[in-house]
């Protein structure tokens, strides 16, 4: 942000602010077909006009069936660190789950659902935790490519499958913290069906907790730019993991609806806004730029959240752009 001049009015100043925020977690879209949780910056007056639209979509594939999330672990992360995704993971099949565990992440994964209904080929689509694998041994080293990340991926299982590459706080990744916070995409797989290559959906999150917290872990983490108001408290006691759930439930959302770049988005296609990213930093209502929305606190730790997941956990996830609506929707 360039420095304020002695002329420029507190008002100015306040505009400024909080359109940087609004341009926190925008989408790009790259040409090989690579979804980003990025920090672009975009007008906030076309984020407005977009979110009183219907997504478009563009009659591509969507996934269908039971699908496994598979974890990839690369780099150093701690059994408890992992915990929290796994039963992230496990929180978005929860059938059915008491009132007493209401508003939750079971409850979010729903509106993705509408997607499905309203595609012409009827699809559904289950999700459940899958394969967790480790590589602690920074096997591609600590500074990692976009092939990299598609050459971990591909260590999940290729069909019916969500695999998920999650890399550690010390691994940088071409674009993390500088125009991205995570991605999502698709490969060609080793296995080919009547002839044809066979693409399976991926998705890549970094621990910005050393990195950018202050971009990739908001509300948990005073923000880089804007109103600088005290940062919130993580529902699982980790900045960074808990920052990671949220790019992780966004990218998720995105790989639902549209998992090969022809399913369900709008805008330009060079940068098109998903399910998730098209009501960025909307967490409950009341939201606005540098203010998350009133949200659930936890009465003995303090840790802002909205949903309730598996194992007694909280977390917080994004609003969904609603196709039945047409509006940001949120679970509080």
């Amino acid at each position: 942000m360039a420095s304020c001049c002695c002329s420029c009015s507190s008002t100015t100043q306040l505009v400024l602010s909080l359109f940087l925020v609004a341009s926190l977690f925008q989408v790009s879209f790259a040409s090989s077909r690579l979804f980003q949780v990025s920090l672009a910056t975009r007008k906030l007056s076309e984020l407005v006009q977009d979110q009183t639209q219907l997504l478009k979509y563009h009659n591509g594939p969507l996934l269908n069936g039971k699908i496994a999330i598979n974890l990839i672990w690369y780099g150093n992360f701690k059994p408890a660190q992992k915990a929290i995704v796994s039963d992230f993971i496990t929180s978005l099949s929860s059938s059915s789950p008491a009132k007493s565990s209401q508003p939750s992440v079971a409850t979010w994964w729903k509106t993705t659902e509408k997607y499905y209904h309203l595609s012409s080929k009827k699809s559904s689509l289950s999700v459940a935790l899958g394969k967790q694998i480790s590589d602690q041994k920074y096997s591609l080293g600590k500074s990692l490519t976009n092939k990299q990340i598609v050459k971990l991926a591909s260590l999940g299982d290729q069909k019916n499958a969500i695999n998920v590459v999650l890399t550690s706080a010390d691994v940088a990744v071409d674009g993390f913290c500088m125009n991205r916070c995570g991605s999502h995409g698709s490969a060609s797989g080793a296995s080919h069906i009547r002839g044809k290559n066979y693409k399976f959906a991926y998705i890549w999150v970094g621990n910005s907790e050393k990195q950018c917290p202050g971009l990739c872990a908001w509300p948990f983490h005073q923000p880089i730019y804007g109103p600088q108001s005290p940062p919130l408290v993580a529902p699982n006691n980790d900045v960074g993991l808990d920052g990671m759930v949220i790019n992780l439930a966004s990218l998720l959302a995105g790989t639902a609806t549209n998992p090969f770049g022809n399913g369900y988005f709008q805008g330009p296609a060079e940068a098109p806004l998903e399910a998730a990213s098209a009501c960025p930093g909307i967490y409950a209502k009341g939201a606005y730029p540098g203010y998350a929305g009133d949200l659930l606190v936890d009465t003995t730790t303090g840790a802002s959240y909205n949903a309730h997941g598996a194992n007694g956990r909280k977390y917080l996830v994004p609003a969904l752009f609603d196709p039945s609506t047409s509006t940001c929707s949120t679970l509080v």
